[in-house]
């Protein structure tokens, strides 16, 4: 009865596939809770181009399946995503001081 369970979570290309869906969710929720003006300060393209971007890209991957090996627009989505991930989002955090450059010598009072 469950043997198409045991034959997915053993096959590597199932694992592969899921941590590219779960990649590219968690790069489309972190595009949606960005403010939208952090786009244009960090001289990035707009908030709307990349939730379609990016949207784009998981909807193909969760209606076609993430077939690295067959399927091209999975690729392209990846590489997408891999944009998004390296040179937007830390630009935006940067800017809305979401970035780990938190300085440990502030006390509740100010700086110490």
């Amino acid at each position: 009865m469950f043997n198409f369970l045991v034959f997915d979570v053993l096959n590597p290309f199932w694992w592969l596939a899921t941590a590219i869906i779960c990649f590219k969710l968690f790069a489309f929720v972190d595009a949606a809770v960005r403010r939208e003006d952090a786009y244009r300060a960090a001289d990035k393209k707009t908030k709307p181009f990349w939730l379609v971007v990016l949207g784009l890209s998981l909807g193909i991957d969760l209606l076609l399946g993430a077939n690295v090996l067959g399927n091209f627009l999975t690729l392209i989505g990846l590489v997408a995503t891999i944009v998004y991930m390296v040179d937007v989002r830390p630009a935006i955090k940067q800017l809305t001081g979401g970035g780990g450059n938190k300085r440990r010598d502030i006390g509740p009072y100010g700086p110490w």
